[in-house]
């Protein structure tokens, strides 16, 4: 007797028994999501934005100050993004691409960027990796010509001088942003004194981002502390 039709509320969530690949289940979930959820149905490309943002942030959180749960639980959902913005992508009109099309592309990009992996290159230690990794970067990037190309501004503002001075590093820049040793008086030179200490964090191979974020959650102790609620390291304990 053959199975009935499955209802609305009957979808049964793709098993092992079905694929025994973990990812391929995940992007039939995500099919079925699109199709059956109203609310999913409406969301576009812009939409989602604001999610990839939080969901990002959630795992720098969990990279940084999380646990390995924590860590599991936040790829995953930085994943689904992924697989929500190629469901939406499938569905355009006039230039679609799927999942399987994202996954080609990247594929056949980290195959170009390591030569030294999948080629004949050489390279034995990771400055070598890294002037390899530049020069196919450089090939399949031609038409830029700034090194601005490719950034984007809206990445927070102390990564967004970081990346920027180390793009710049060989060209003749007017001023060397040193910072302020004396008192700041405006704007103006809060963040020329802020540049200057984003580039002696690039001198000496700190990430200006998330030493700010450390501090921040320090402060975010103290506060806690301050006014008698457990801190971070506490609930660690």
């Amino acid at each position: 007797m053959a199975s009935p039709t499955p209802g609305p509320g009957d979808f049964l969530i793709p098993t092992a028994a079905a694929s025994d690949d973990a990812l391929r289940r995940a992007v039939d979930v995500m099919h079925a999501v699109r199709e059956r959820c109203v609310w999913s149905q409406r969301i576009t490309h812009d939409d989602l934005v604001p999610y990839l943002v939080e969901e990002s942030a959630e795992l720098i959180d969990a990279v940084e100050a999380g646990t390995r749960a924590d860590l599991r639980e936040e790829l995953g959902d930085l994943l689904w993004q992924v697989l929500f913005h190629s469901a939406v992508a499938a569905e355009d009109p006039d230039d679609p691409f799927d999942v399987d099309d994202v996954a080609t592309g990247l594929v056949e990009k980290m195959v170009r960027r390591h030569p030294h992996v999948f080629g004949d290159a050489v390279a034995t230690t990771p400055e070598e990796v890294l002037v390899q990794w530049n020069a196919a970067k450089a090939a399949e990037k031609r038409e830029r010509r700034s090194v601005l190309d490719g950034i984007s501004p809206h990445m927070p503002s102390l990564a967004l001088a970081q990346k920027l001075l180390s793009r710049a590093a060989a060209l003749p820049l007017p001023s060397a942003f040193p910072e302020s040793r004396g008192e700041v008086r405006d704007e103006r030179e809060l963040g020329e004194a802020l540049l200057g200490l984003v580039a002696r964090a690039r001198e000496g191979g700190w990430d200006a981002e998330r030493a700010l974020r450390g501090a921040i959650r320090g402060l975010r102790d103290d506060i806690r502390a301050a006014e008698g609620q457990p801190t971070r390291t506490d609930l660690e304990e």
